[in-house]
């Protein structure tokens, strides 16, 4: 077992690493549909590379409907899971671009849509925010890892986490150039049938003002189902 992807800095185990890439070592990649009301409405295709000086996460999201809409996004952390660079493009139905980067100790982002002049902004916020952007759903993975490596252990390949274990940590929503307070919860092992197999996976629970998260990951800590509380959304696994 390797370290944390994008916690390498933490002593922390994630799935086996894959073979090298020109970015470096894959170790996390596939896809997700996204289902609202049992129709999937859309589809991301993500992959995570671990690098010599951090990590690499990145995206691609596009929507079921015909011509779909397409968005992208790259997402480079430092070894220790600092913002390095968060760049997002929409390809359609319309053209626009963002990058978020450092600014000393804080954050910019700058904008673009379409023809419109450049916007920037700049947020008080410390380089190790968890970026948590609409549409790319790896990002609460890559979250997850991060609470994984600080809250859990790993005993003879066995994880183990004190029930109820509570973080929290500063987020940022790039789409919607806002910020919030995010806490994650673990909540136990809990056993589901997904792709007609029943599986034993850990359970994770995100919260904010904006809603609440449940997340199933298995013992390769590789996410398998993400659900909206309160709603019929759902993000699986392909």
């Amino acid at each position: 077992m390797i370290l944390l992807a994008c916690v390498s800095a933490l002593a922390a185990p994630i799935p086996k690493g894959k073979d090298k890439e020109h970015e470096g070592t894959n170790v996390d990649s596939g896809s997700f549909g996204i289902f609202q009301n049992g129709h999937r409405v859309g589809t991301e295709t993500f992959s995570i590379y671990q690098v010599n000086n951090g990590s690499i996460i990145k995206s691609e999201f596009k929507t079921e409907n015909n011509p779909p809409d397409l968005q992208s996004s790259e997402m480079q952390l430092t070894a220790n899971g600092d913002i390095r660079s968060y760049v997002w493009k929409e390809v359609s139905p319309e053209k626009a671009d963002s990058i978020l980067l450092p600014n000393e100790e804080f954050l910019t982002q700058k904008w673009r849509l379409g023809e419109e002049k450049e916007h920037e902004q700049p947020y008080l916020l410390p380089l190790s925010t968890r970026i948590l952007d609409d549409y790319f759903f790896i990002q609460r993975e890559v979250l997850a890892w991060k609470f994984l490596a600080a809250a859990c252990k790993q005993d003879k390949g066995v994880v183990q986490c004190p029930l109820r274990q509570r973080a929290q940590f500063a987020t940022i929503n790039p789409h919607q150039h806002s910020s919030a307070l995010l806490s994650i919860e673990f909540l136990g092992r809990e056993k589901m049938n997904l792709k007609g197999t029943q599986q034993d996976l850990l359970k994770l629970e995100l919260k904010t003002e904006a809603g609440t998260w449940q997340l199933w990951l298995d013992d390769q800590f590789k996410v398998q189902r993400m659900a909206v509380v309160g709603e019929n959304t759902f993000v699986d696994r392909d």
